[in-house]
């Protein structure tokens, strides 16, 4: 059993998407500390975790711990998504778009970081609003959270459904 977390922890990939130093106002001052925005993935799920600490690597590691718990699975159509979604989270708005095989992740800041990190290697993705990374990244991951898989559409549906990927492929 502890081999299987050695190995599970292996595979996540970590990346560090801001690092913000943050005071606090107190009686005898200000008390300084930092703020870190990670984003942990393992090609099939993603999560998005914030740490906060006196110290940067303390505030990684507790971002990094935050990410791993709130990690989501996510339904993939090859190495794109099976369909448009659209994500919101405060005043941030996320529009991803699946892409034809070779497009590459075309994406800006956080989506693109979330992006990789769930294993997409063909989207096209649209962030509006406020460009906060926290609400950006958490609105992605919305959206993803929002993808059915083919297999879910075709039950709810009650028909088999014919399936033309991103690419051309049948």
């Amino acid at each position: 059993m502890k081999e299987d977390r050695e190995k599970a922890e292996k595979d996540f990939q970590e990346k560090v998407v801001q690092i913000r130093r943050v005071t606090k106002v107190v009686k005898g001052g200000k008390k300084m500390g930092f703020r870190s925005v990670v984003v942990v993935g393992d090609k099939e799920s993603v999560g998005l975790g914030v740490g906060k600490a006196a110290e940067v690597s303390a505030a990684i590691r507790k971002g990094v711990e935050d990410a791993k718990k709130k990690m989501v699975k996510i339904n993939k159509c090859d190495n794109t998504i099976p369909h448009r979604v659209y994500g919101k989270y405060g005043a941030s708005d996320v529009l991803i778009r699946p892409a034809p095989r070779g497009t590459g992740v075309i994406a800006g800041g956080v989506v693109r970081t979330v992006l990789e990190l769930a294993g997409f290697k063909d989207v096209v993705a649209k962030s509006q609003g406020a460009s906060g990374a926290i609400n950006v990244g958490r609105a992605t991951i919305l959206a993803l959270k929002s993808l059915k898989s083919v297999e879910e559409e075709e039950k709810m549906r009650g028909k088999k459904l014919d399936v033309v990927r991103a690419g051309g492929e049948e």
